[in-house]
């Protein structure tokens, strides 16, 4: 079954397929004996280059295959946002992003979502500059402690927001906190947006 098609007509074109049968090649049935099928296909379409991969419900399974032949080394998806966040090596960069941007193009549109491709030292200053900007604003906006706000950026709380909607127990769970601790941290997040608004 063909769940998904992405192409750029005429160059490259990336087909998800699925099979309810796990005791079948699915690939190789695809590609053909010695590539047969899948060379007519690519004849008829003028040489059209076809990458085939096996479809998955799991969307960071999907792309990792999708971005093939790069290897991937951490998918972060954000349902929210429609985002997908690719982390690779630093030599897999231009692998994944393809030439003239092709191979990340046809994996966005095969997946449904917006690609961002980064390396490892990149997404590393990133994840650092969010920690710093993170405690600093905790430590000015909710007056606590270097050592709390750090925490709490620590613990992936990036926002005042972030703080507002969890809930007590949530913010209770970080190791040396407790229901006090945590219950006083979510009142003055919310009072602070209160003002703010």
């Amino acid at each position: 079954e063909v769940k998904a098609v992405a192409r750029d007509a005429g160059s490259r074109a990336k087909i998800a397929i699925y099979s309810r049968r796990d005791d079948i090649d699915i690939i190789g049935s695809f590609i053909g004996i010695r590539g047969s099928r899948v060379q007519s296909v690519s004849a008829e379409l003028r040489g059209e280059k076809i990458d085939i991969m096996k479809w998955s419900p799991n969307i960071a399974e999907l792309i990792v295959s999708a971005l093939t032949p790069a290897k991937v080394s951490k998918v972060v998806v954000d349902d929210e946002n429609n985002l997908i966040e690719v982390v690779v090596a630093e030599d897999q960069l231009s692998l994944a992003i393809g030439r003239g941007g092709q191979n990340v193009k046809l994996a966005s549109r095969l997946v449904g979502y917006k690609i961002d491709v980064m390396t490892d030292e990149q997404e590393s200053v990133r994840r650092t500059t969010e920690f710093n900007q993170a405690s600093t604003l905790f430590i000015e906006a909710l007056d606590v402690e270097d050592m709390i706000a750090n925490l709490l950026a620590s613990e992936g709380f990036l926002s005042i927001e972030d703080l507002a909607q969890s809930e007590i127990s949530e913010i209770a769970s970080i190791e040396g906190f407790d229901e006090d601790i945590a219950g006083e941290i979510k009142r003055r997040a919310e009072e602070f947006l209160q003002k703010t608004a």
